[in-house]
């Protein structure tokens, strides 16, 4: 924890998002004069911020109140390249993003878990494995609670497991992880990063302030993770791996994950039998997460009986019903292109994909090797629909759906008998829903609602 004195300070906290507002919150009971600006006109927690002393700015920005600010700290969903911001700048105002500013607060050590793709599920597991083992362990971040919510009851003894996004990452100055996970890196988020090497750079933060006495933990299947590790990871590095015979790391023998160090017999962690996700990515994801929870302390047991009795998270690779013969499932946290393909290639063949949303970046033509042979067509939904038929079209059948309860109708209609529909967007959620929660919650809806109509008896 670094002494982080905001008594008295006049701090502007931009973006009322829950992050925001944990960190306003935060910073108000540290003592701060907090400003919560956002370009919303309205909020719906007005109330209860101003009880905490803290203020509201919404609408347009006012240059003045950022130029003559303390301190800025951003929520994760703030573009940085806003020119409010480089006003500030200018003006000489430090800016800081959310988990920066609770990691400077925050008691305990960090587990910090990034990647294009399978954080969620990691974090989600570590937490689990380190909790079993007796661990004081706390999971927070890009997934459940911010971690500012989470600096007033941090102890010493305390490991946060905590999801970092690019967008978190960004603004990360101090963040120093103990264990730092690199899970995989593909393009994604190019609609706010301005390339592919500018979000490799936010991801590769993850490293900076590591040290001989921390730990880098990578996916020895990923190249783009390994070179990105290679380059920037100054922590000594240990490796997982599905494909690769390593002599240190955690590997598949034998139809076990396992851990390996050279010159030792392997420790069995736990039977890939018992690993109820769909997917060899989530397969991955489970064997990273075992290799966090051992480095941690954890032992073997705890890690199996955690992995035995997680069934997955909501929106990926979730399985949702079997309807008129046909299994639907839900990975509506498949926002970008790799994590798309990922989903496709897990299931043999029989599939219908429901792709499309608000395209942020990638090539979708990646998803053409995936889609041959195992799918008998796609449905097209939201803004992204014209680029899915063009990148698409010719290696598969297009169809085009308005909207969501539209394209479960079409899919049904378009599987083949002990088929699958799976919802794998490859973009972002946001010119239909809030976001990806909101995108497969409706798609669970829609499906319920056509099994109903399919089993409703009808009159004579």
């Amino acid at each position: 924890m670094l002494n982080v004195d905001v008594s008295g300070k006049r701090v502007i906290v931009v973006g009322a998002a829950r992050s925001g507002i944990a960190a306003a919150e935060l910073l108000a009971r540290r003592g701060a004069r907090v400003t919560l600006a956002d370009l919303k006109p309205e909020l719906p927690d007005a109330a209860k911020l101003r009880d905490l002393g803290i203020e509201t700015q919404l609408g347009p920005h006012d240059p003045r109140t950022f130029t003559t600010a303390d301190l800025i700290v951003l929520s994760p969903g703030v573009p940085l390249r806003q020119p409010v911001l480089a006003r500030a700048r200018r003006a000489k105002v430090p800016i800081v993003g959310e988990v920066e500013l609770a990691s400077r607060m925050l008691r305990g050590r960090i587990i910090a878990i990034t990647g294009t793709k399978g954080k969620s599920t990691t974090t989600t597991l570590i937490g689990r494995m380190l909790t079993l083992a007796g661990l004081n362990a706390s999971v927070a971040g890009n997934i459940g609670d911010p971690l500012a919510a989470k600096v007033e009851a941090s102890t010493d003894d305390m490991v946060h497991v905590v999801e970092v996004s690019s967008f978190q990452m960004e603004t990360t100055e101090t963040f120093h992880p103990w264990i730092a996970v690199l899970l995989n890196l593909s393009a994604d988020h190019l609609d706010r990063h301005a390339n592919l090497r500018a979000y490799a750079a936010a991801k590769a933060r993850i490293f900076a302030n590591q040290g001989a006495g921390d730990l880098a933990v990578v996916n020895a299947d990923d190249r783009p993770a390994m070179r990105l590790a290679s380059r920037h990871a100054l922590a000594p590095q240990r490796l997982f791996s599905l494909e690769k015979t390593l002599a240190d790391g955690t590997v598949l023998a034998d139809g076990w994950i396992v851990s390996r160090e050279r010159g030792r017999p392997d420790v069995p962690v736990l039977p890939v039998s018992e690993v109820q996700l769909i997917g060899r990515h989530l397969l991955s994801d489970v064997a990273a997460a075992a290799t966090v929870a051992l480095l941690a302390g954890a032992p073997p047991d705890a890690i199996r009986r955690a992995v035995s009795g997680f069934g997955g998270l909501e929106h990926a690779l979730e399985r949702v019903r079997v309807v008129a013969g046909i299994e639907f499932v839900n990975d509506s946290k498949a926002t970008n292109v790799e994590s798309a393909r990922r989903a496709i290639e897990s299931f043999e063949g029989r599939l219908v994909p429901i792709i499309g949303g608000r395209f942020k970046g990638g090539d979708l033509r990646n998803l053409r090797p995936a889609l041959r042979g195992r799918a008998t067509a796609v449905v097209a939904i939201g803004e992204a629909r014209a680029a899915v038929r063009e990148a698409l079209g010719d290696a598969v059948a297009v169809i085009d759906a308005a909207s969501m309860a539209e394209a479960v109708r079409a899919a049904l209609g378009a599987a083949p008998p002990g088929g699958t529909v799976v919802l794998a967007p490859a973009c972002a959620s946001f010119d239909m829903f809030r976001d990806y929660a909101e995108r497969g919650r409706v798609f669970k809806q829609e499906v319920a609602r056509l099994a109903q109509e399919l089993e409703e008896p009808r009159e004579p």
